[in-house]
């Protein structure tokens, strides 16, 4: 919604000054104003009071049953949750009948707080098994549930939230493999998302992906580990910008949104590769093989860069396909032993950032513009500040690579104009 309203005023912009330069003509402007569907009921300050409001008296709730929960007999308990929950989804559906969407999906995801709260509380009142991470299995499979039937993003959030706190849990648990069950529940709330062509539940099915990667790498020795932050943040770029070109607009905008993340946890990866790459705690003192599955997931998000980039003969992505080659090749050099600097990574890990700079200059996207030079700045500061190696030398390395840069930057400032002639 709040990416229509910019559009809207971004165009009003465009036909006043095609206005005022006699390239189109009043009625033209007027005829595309009247074209436009009217734009949907923004989050006013009376929204606002009554969500701060709504929040308040559910947080007064369940405080208050907290603090005379001992006192209240069980059946009471009971009925209290329950009666919580049928309110709290009462008023959403009221809220719905209103027109108040905002207010009916904040109501949808208290009463799904108020279930995950509901199984807890019942847990610990009939005391139980201690599986802590089945209760927030149950938990999810509520909310997700709720969210499937209401379209609500509040209970879809829940969900998520809940369900990344059961694979953690069960990651730490096996601490051997990556948790396989949760892709179920993501791709269920990914579904959701393009069902409702929503920018907000792509935006939480994305982030929901980071702590599922990040719990798979720690689960598995750190050397093998490297390759899964690599190879998710490359499928995750590489298939959000093949999304992106879909003719389907719904794929496209949520390919749009996962590939800012993906782009964020690619500079992520060669950041802490470049960081950790003399480390002590980190010495590979033998060559460690990339696990399948990671590899394949890294080749598949780079594939699908490039031939979206090729297919559409679109320079921007090629150049963001050409950066997840790059960090990947810079993770097998991360992997393998080595005796003083690794020059090759650091200057693929630097490559690899300006060139995601590029890219989205290229495709005048400011979210992958923003993660290069997140990219760039922390690759140097890793070089820079390094706990082993040669200070001289990483002052050598830095200089020659600003040089290239600068000899670089002066043959594209003459070889451009001349091209735009």
């Amino acid at each position: 919604m709040m990416f229509d309203r910019a559009y809207r005023q971004r165009l009003e912009a465009d036909l006043t000054r095609w206005e005022a330069d006699g390239l189109v003509t009043p009625a033209a402007s007027a005829a595309i104003r009247n074209a436009l569907p009217p734009l949907p009921s923004g989050i006013n300050i009376p929204v606002v009071v009554g969500i701060v409001g709504g929040l308040l008296i559910a947080a007064a709730f369940l405080a208050f049953i907290a603090a005379h929960w001992i006192e209240i007999p069980r059946l009471s308990r009971l009925a209290i949750l329950f009666a919580g929950i049928v309110v709290a989804y009462g008023l959403g559906g009221w809220f719905a009948r209103t027109e108040r969407p905002v207010l009916s999906d904040l109501c949808v995801g208290v009463g799904a707080i108020i279930f995950g709260a509901g199984i807890a509380l019942v847990g610990q009142m009939y005391h139980l098994g201690g599986d802590f991470a089945g209760g927030m299995l149950l938990w999810a499979i509520g909310a997700l549930a709720a969210a499937a039937l209401t379209g609500s993003r509040g209970a879809l959030a829940v969900a998520l939230v809940a369900a990344v706190i059961w694979t953690s849990m069960r990651t730490v648990d096996e601490m051997d493999a990556p948790h396989l069950p949760f892709l179920v529940i993501w791709f269920i709330a990914a579904a959701l998302g393009l069902a409702w062509n929503s920018r907000i539940a792509a935006h939480l099915v994305s982030v929901a992906a980071i702590p599922w990667w990040v719990a798979a790498a720690i689960a598995l020795p750190m050397q093998s580990g490297i390759f899964v932050p690599a190879g998710g943040a490359a499928l995750a770029l590489g298939g959000a910008l093949a999304l992106t070109l879909s003719p389907w607009p719904r794929f496209a905008s949520a390919g749009a949104v996962l590939a800012t993340y993906g782009a964020l946890a690619l500079a992520a990866t060669a950041v802490w590769e470049t960081a950790t790459a003399n480390e002590f705690v980190y010495n590979r003192t033998a060559s460690v093989s990339p696990l399948p599955w990671a590899l394949a997931c890294g080749i598949a998000g780079a594939i699908a860069a490039l031939a979206a980039g090729a297919a559409r003969r679109a320079t921007g992505v090629t150049v963001a396909g050409v950066s997840v080659v790059l960090v990947l090749i810079a993770t097998a050099i991360w992997s393998r032993p080595h005796t003083g600097e690794p020059w090759l990574m650091y200057a693929l890990c630097l490559c690899a950032m300006v060139g995601l700079v590029a890219s989205g200059m290229l495709d005048d996207l400011r979210p992958r513009i923003v993660a290069g030079w997140l990219g760039v700045a922390g690759v140097i500061v890793a070089i820079t500040w390094t706990v082993q190696g040669s200070l001289l030398g990483r002052s050598v390395f830095l200089a020659a690579a600003g040089a290239i840069a600068v000899v670089l930057a002066l043959a594209l400032n003459r070889l451009v104009p001349r091209a735009d002639k």
